[in-house]
């Protein structure tokens, strides 16, 4: 199972296969041939939402996961696998990587990062953990936290990011945190083409997550629809 392990993934593509409830290709089978899809193109990492999700990627690909469970709680803005709920529902599929929200916020019930963490290192000392961060100073922190892996998942989509692109003059925040950490960085987060997935691979990110761009065909064909009617 050498196509499996982690290390795989050093300087190699992986792909976020999601769709929500909302979305037109919410299935977990559809994801399952999603992964595949993705396998054959070249990737040598999947990343996925639920246990369903994972599952049925799992039955299609022999590929390293990052597994995720995104779930709406009204007393916290955190919704990338905020509890411990949706940690031991992942552990029932046992994805090689769980990756959950490192920011600032406060977890449902007023749980920080820092409890929250050092309570999984606790329960699940042998699961390898993926930081979802969006500035430098939540990376950093993750890092000493001893996330594996630092993410700039959330770049952009928290308050204290607004105002932030991850490829902004040229990767600034990812060169940052590159260099400021110890633990290996994913850079994802709209990497939308195959000159940024490189170049982020170059500047020493350990790997890239590209998602939307690939596996959400209603995002790709407004982008197109949209070009016409400027």
């Amino acid at each position: 199972m050498a196509e499996k392990t982690v290390q795989s993934l050093e300087g190699k593509l992986i792909v976020s296969c999601q769709a929500l409830p909302h979305e037109p290709l919410h299935s977990s089978f559809i994801m399952g041939r999603m992964a595949l899809a993705a396998k054959e193109g070249g990737a040598y990492g999947i990343r996925a939402n639920t246990k369903e999700d994972i599952k049925e990627i799992q039955s299609n690909v022999n590929l390293p996961i990052i597994g995720i469970v995104k779930r709406d709680y009204a007393d916290s803005k955190v919704y990338i696998t905020p509890t411990i709920k949706e940690v031991e529902e992942l552990m029932e599929v046992k994805p090689e990587i769980i990756a959950l929200d490192a920011t600032g916020a406060l977890r449902p019930q007023g749980v920080t990062l820092d409890d929250f963490f050092c309570e999984l290192k606790k329960k699940y000392p042998h699961q390898l953990w993926m930081a979802d961060c969006s500035t430098i100073e939540e990376a950093l922190h993750a890092d000493e936290l001893g996330f594996d892996f630092i993410g700039t998942t959330m770049v952009g989509y928290t308050e204290q990011s607004k105002d932030d692109r991850i490829e902004a003059d040229d990767f600034k925040i990812l060169r940052e945190i590159i260099a400021g950490v110890k633990h290996k960085v994913i850079a994802e987060g709209n990497i939308n083409t195959p000159e940024k997935a490189k170049r982020v691979i170059e500047l020493g990110a350990y790997s890239v997550v590209v998602g939307s761009i690939i596996t959400r065909p209603q995002l790709i064909t407004k982008s197109f629809a949209e070009a016409l009617t400027k």
